[in-house]
């Protein structure tokens, strides 16, 4: 392994590099760059995302250029829910708009939860992801311009 393949923090986790680690991703993903996000997984990572299964950077970087396509505005956060050696669970929410025929947006929240597995050279290996899109007013958005993502207090009825 040389030292461009490994992408810390690498297991096994502690609270800190686990959370170092959700953080890391969650500032990767609001790139919205699929070459740069598949670098952070092996080259035969295993996705299962929603009812979509797909395995290597080339799917992954097709799957994720069709999502930002359709997912206007993105952006996201990621709080560590749970992790043990080389796991972690994250909960996620992402709020992203798409365009009618007339112009007009409308805006969605994604609730959902991740399961990670990660090799030992800090590489995502394995990733599961489960969510569900709730259809929401501009006044009902979290994520703002100029809105930091990781200090927006959520209340527990969205926990």
């Amino acid at each position: 392994m040389s030292g461009s393949d490994i992408r810390p923090p690498v297991p096994p986790f502690t609270a800190e590099t686990a959370l170092n680690k959700v953080k890391a991703a969650q500032d990767l993903w609001n790139t919205k760059d699929p070459e740069k996000v598949a670098l952070a997984y092996t080259t035969d990572t295993i996705w299962r995302n929603r009812d979509q299964f797909m395995s290597g950077h080339e799917e992954v970087k097709q799957f994720l250029r069709k999502k930002w396509e359709k997912e206007n505005g993105y952006k996201l956060r990621k709080d560590l829910f749970a992790f043990t050696d080389n796991k972690i669970a994250v909960q996620f929410f992402y709020e992203w708009f798409e365009l009618s025929v007339d112009g007009t947006k409308q805006w969605y929240r994604t609730y959902g939860l991740e399961d990670w597995t990660f090799n030992e050279d800090g590489r995502m290996r394995k990733r599961q992801m489960s969510g569900n899109d709730v259809a929401i007013s501009e006044e009902e958005r979290w994520f703002k311009d100029g809105v930091d993502v990781n200090t927006l207090e959520i209340s527990d009825k969205h926990l």
